[in-house]
């Protein structure tokens, strides 16, 4: 299997940041919710200028070793990552992992856990789609997956197709978040399996997009506490899913809780222009960047 970091001819970092490199250490591909196969994804990350690159699939790492591949030829610099589900008082959680060893056997059982919910779980979506007038979700669903993970995403693309939605923002707005129709609960991981998982696989774990579950700054700080306590070493600072003033108090979370921050766009598609691969501007001065821990 693949290691962490390959093709050691990119410009060595200096203080872990150089200008002319872009990192982009939060992305996804066809192996889960992606719309681009691994290779495409890093074409157009070394078109955008990307030359440090995480994949970051939800639970799995199917497409690692075709991204690997796709990278080494594209002069990138590439670091095995993924994204993995969360359950933290009664929500769902993301953290990414990084720089891990994908054959570790722990990971790769919680990994298969995680898979065998999300089966269970689309199926119970789509039950609760079809009790709410909408047919054949689970199938239509399957068919934007490609035969692979089935996830949220799939769901999405094919109310849309249907009609039933006019946008994926919509769909999550009005079908799949909680209190809606096709909204389930998650039964994942726990938060110190998951970060367990990561870190005894030579990994370093990092909480995902911090901002997007919208949580008080009391409860933020209780998750941050939580991961902390239970091995965590990183938080997402910038995210394509973060404002300015998001980046500014993830910041501040980052520094008073002695965390390594991290930077990912979340991209997906490329059209959603809203989420662009490795645009993402520079981490605050303050920030200990989490590369420093592995490039």
């Amino acid at each position: 299997m693949i290691s962490g970091i390959v093709n050691s001819t990119l410009p060595k970092l200096i203080n872990g940041f150089q200008h002319n490199v872009q990192i982009d250490l939060h992305t996804h591909s066809t192996a889960s919710d992606g719309r681009l196969t691994p290779s495409e994804l890093v074409s157009r990350a070394a078109a955008s200028g990307v030359n440090v690159l995480a994949l970051t699939d939800h639970d799995g790492t199917d497409g690692l070793d075709e991204a690997h591949c796709a990278a080494e030829h594209a002069g990138i610099r590439f670091i095995n990552g993924i994204e993995l589900s969360v359950s933290w008082n009664k929500r769902t959680i993301h953290l990414v992992g990084l720089n891990f060893d994908p054959d570790f056997s722990p990971l790769k059982a919680g990994i298969k856990g995680l898979r065998d919910f999300r089966e269970i779980r689309a199926r119970e979506i789509a039950h609760k789609l079809e009790k709410c007038g909408i047919q054949d979700a689970y199938e239509g669903a399957k068919a934007f997956s490609g035969g692979k993970m089935l996830g949220r995403m799939h769901f999405a693309q094919f109310l849309v197709k249907t009609g039933h939605a006019k946008n994926i923002r919509s769909v999550f707005k009005h079908y799949l978040v909680n209190n809606k129709p096709g909204h389930v609960t998650g039964n994942w991981a726990t938060l110190e399996n998951a970060v367990s998982w990561i870190n005894n696989a030579g990994g370093i774990a990092v909480i995902a997009h911090p901002a997007r579950y919208k949580l008080s700054r009391s409860k933020l700080r209780k998750l941050i506490s939580d991961f902390v306590l239970a091995g965590g070493q990183a938080i997402e600072v910038v995210s394509g899913s973060h404002d300015v003033n998001e980046v500014k108090t993830m910041a501040c979370h980052a520094h008073d809780f002695d965390l390594y921050a991290s930077s990912g766009s979340d991209f997906h598609d490329p059209d959603f222009p809203w989420i662009r691969l490795g645009q993402l501007p520079e981490l605050p001065k303050k920030c200990q960047p989490v590369w420093d821990l592995f490039l």
